[in-house]
């Protein structure tokens, strides 16, 4: 017979239960954590960026921002996992179910670190290739290489994090994964320093730093599983990967984890196609992504939150709550991005000298800020929906529809559209154009599944 949580037990520790209370005091406590964990994650990979831009050089900047696409595509599917295990977990919260939230963190703990060993062992072997069928400049191509040959010996450390901090989360605890993340990311700065400005290792250095400060953030979220007292205590002893929940995590997590992947294959073409610029455009481009990161993350970290709060929910069988809950996150989600993109917009040409040494290359990336940010809103209510349906158990047609929306939309849009002008500023454009297709189709789609899983769930109390 199952076991349910108690009161008591449930309540340790550092939860949060989305189950009852008022929604959007309880939606900003749990996302607030998240956004400052990603602008802290957005700070430290500036700052490599930075440092290698201050004490190397451009080219420094473009090798590094050329492998970000290459990063992604090996990470996404594995990440997707990660991102199943914590709807599960959410889910199995809020239905009050403690025995299998034990089979969920006791399965989910060692598949991470295979996971992590597969992509470190496949994305040394294969990443140089990569970068090479992406058209990477020939004059990024060496160091772009070294980077990623350091960078993925670091992938079982990201992967325990990643899953880790996933089932923290489920259960409502987003401060402590902020706290990791703080202290790895100190590490992270300091050892940058050192291996860059001092040692004069190059991007060597950054990815060397990048690995360390993944290490500490590992460490440190094993041992808090370990020490919990609450539904997502971790021994050691019971690691013991459960069928049952391996394939529910694998149902949930492939879909999401592919809609990473065709996204990131969909980035492919794109960063392809920006590369075929020259190395200015293409720092000048990765510039640009991390000013970007700060609305993104902020509209991820929302979008995260409704997974957790609808997984909560849908596990409570609260289905008017999940509206409301949904419609409460998209319009934080919306008034947060265009904040941040407002005041980015003003400010972008000191923002972008931290980054660039060049005028030309600024310019280049003031073009794409001014196609992105002033849209950017659409992706995060797009990510909102797509998280929400997960939570809701569905994760194939957030997929599918991504597929068609913004993937084959994009590389139809590289070869009908970009040749027609074949300037930089009509790449940018794909971005914004497929988010608006794949947001008609989520908001369709999302309307169809709660209606639909919501009277199934009143025909099941009817008949029970």
């Amino acid at each position: 017979m199952e076991e349910i949580i108690s009161e008591k037990k449930r309540k340790s520790s550092r939860e949060i239960d989305m189950t009852s209370g008022k929604l959007f005091p309880k939606i900003v406590a749990f996302s607030l954590p998240l956004i400052l964990t990603g602008v802290l994650q957005l700070l430290f990979n500036a700052a490599d960026i930075i440092v290698v831009g201050q004490f190397v050089n451009d080219g420094a900047v473009a090798a590094i921002g050329a492998t970000s696409t290459t990063v992604n595509l090996m990470v996404n599917l594995f990440m997707g996992l990660a991102m199943g295990a914590g709807i599960l977990m959410s889910r199995y919260y809020g239905s009050k179910n403690s025995e299998r939230c034990f089979e969920l963190v006791h399965t989910a703990m060692p598949l991470s670190l295979i996971l992590g060993l597969t992509i470190a062992v496949v994305g040394y072997f294969v990443s140089p290739h990569l970068l090479r069928l992406i058209n990477t400049p020939e004059e990024c191509i060496d160091q772009s290489t070294l980077y990623l040959s350091i960078y993925f010996i670091g992938s079982p450390f990201l992967m325990v994090y990643n899953f880790g901090a996933a089932i923290l989360r489920a259960i409502g605890d987003t401060v402590r994964p902020l706290i990791f993340l703080t202290i790895a990311g100190i590490m992270n700065v300091i050892v940058n320093i050192i291996l860059v400005v001092c040692f004069h290792m190059g991007v060597a250095g950054v990815a060397y730093a990048t690995i360390t400060s993944q290490a500490v953030s590992a460490i440190l979220v094993v041992i808090t599983l370990i020490k919990e007292k609450g539904v997502a205590k971790y021994k050691i002893k019971s690691s013991k990967i459960t069928g049952s929940t391996l394939l529910e995590i694998v149902g949930l997590g492939v879909p999401s984890g592919l809609q990473g992947t065709l996204f990131s294959i969909s980035n492919l073409l794109i960063q392809s196609t920006i590369n075929g610029f020259g190395e200015i455009v293409v720092a000048a481009n990765t510039a640009a992504v991390s000013l970007e990161g700060f609305v993104y993350i902020s509209m991820n970290a929302i979008s995260n939150t409704s997974s957790t709060v609808v997984g909560q929910n849908y596990g409570a069988g609260d289905f008017d709550r999940i509206k409301r809950a949904v419609k409460t996150c998209a319009i934080y989600s919306v008034a947060l991005s265009l904040l941040i993109s407002i005041i980015i917009l003003i400010l972008q040409t000191p923002l972008l000298s931290l980054y660039l040494s060049t005028s030309e290359a600024i310019e280049w990336a003031s073009v794409r800020l001014s196609i992105i940010l002033p849209t950017y809103f659409i992706l995060g209510i797009m990510d909102l929906l797509s998280n929400s349906m997960r939570g809701m158990g569905s994760s194939v047609t957030p997929m599918i529809i991504t597929l068609i929306g913004a993937c084959l939309f994009r590389i139809a849009w590289i070869y009908t559209v970009f040749p027609i002008k074949r300037v930089y500023a009509n790449v940018i454009l794909s971005f914004p154009a497929s988010w608006i297709v794949t947001l008609i189709a989520d908001i369709i789609a999302f309307v169809m599944l709660y209606r639909t899983k919501k009277k199934l769930f009143q025909n099941t109390q009817e008949n029970f």
